[in-house]
């Protein structure tokens, strides 16, 4: 969700001009810094943004340079009032303000020298809309391109995990004669030699081997990998769903690593798993 987007005219010997950079968030939120005469129309640009832009945390900032800047004026009714003021104090207290910067301290006194901010007018007001909506829209492009390229690499990434499922399978066959020689050797040293009720002894095997059973995880990660490519090609606004789909993959990887019980087996679970850290870091910057 990163993107870059700028916008701007001159006006009337003004210049109007609006920027915004989106970096990753699971949310939008929208920093805004407008000049003083635009505060009224911050609703109204927060609101376009929204419209625009869906999630991201976005950084606007539009400036006006010109005529429309802050004046300072003059309050020259207060300004008459310090000076009265102060002339009496003067000679109340026998001060000779001869030597005195008496205009200076007056423009030093409060509410003297103040900023008047001209009014925006309707024909600027749409300027700025037009603009905002201009930046929006660059930053849609900008994200767009990132997309594309931000898609190959999760598709990849899922490529990589499926093709490790692959390497893997091997392995499951193979751990259960080791796992039911391991088994029946420790059961003949507890016995010490005493007879074994074969029968007893396949149908406990069976039992315990079905707690190393990861038929059912192999299919259900092969599902969510395909799911998670389908939608990353057919969806809008798809960044959430990824969210989701990832967990359920990691769900999987994880219970792959926990049932397989072979080093080389768990070997493949590890790439597995540095895979999907990979696809949940990408997955932020999909809207």
């Amino acid at each position: 969700m990163t993107g870059y987007g700028k916008a701007e005219q001159a006006l009337d010997g003004e210049v109007i001009s609006v920027e915004l950079r989106t970096l990753n968030s699971k949310q939008l939120d929208i920093h805004l810094k407008t000049p003083s005469q635009l505060k009224d129309m911050e609703i109204d640009i927060r609101n376009l943004i929204s419209e625009k832009l869906h999630r991201g945390k976005v950084e606007v900032n539009v400036s006006m340079e010109g005529t429309l800047e802050k004046k300072g004026v003059v309050n020259t009714a207060l300004a008459k009032d310090y000076h009265k003021q102060l002339t009496g104090l003067s000679h109340e207290l026998a001060i000779d303000l001869g030597a005195t910067d008496i205009l200076g301290l007056i423009l030093r006194m409060p509410e003297v020298l103040q900023t008047e901010r001209s009014q925006i007018d309707e024909e600027h007001a749409d300027i700025v809309m037009r603009l905002v909506a201009e930046a929006c829209d660059k930053v849609t492009r900008f994200r767009e391109d990132e997309g594309k390229r931000l898609s190959e690499d999760l598709k990849l990434h899922c490529k990589n995990i499926k093709e490790l499922q692959e390497k893997a399978r091997p392995y499951i066959e193979k751990r259960i004669p080791v796992i039911r020689e391991r088994i029946q050797k420790n059961l003949e040293q507890f016995l010490e030699g005493k007879d074994v009720d074969k029968n007893r002894f396949e149908q406990e095997l069976i039992f315990y081997m079905e707690k190393y059973d990861v038929s059912e995880e192999m299919i259900r990660l092969d599902t969510h990998c395909g799911y998670f490519m389908e939608t990353l090609d057919a969806s809008e606004d798809a960044g959430k769903k990824l969210g989701f789909i990832c967990q359920e993959i990691g769900r999987e990887i994880n219970t792959l690593g926990a049932k397989s019980y072979d080093a080389d087996m768990q070997k493949h679970v590890v790439v597995m798993k540095d895979e999907l850290e990979k696809i949940k870091e990408q997955v932020l910057n999909v809207l």
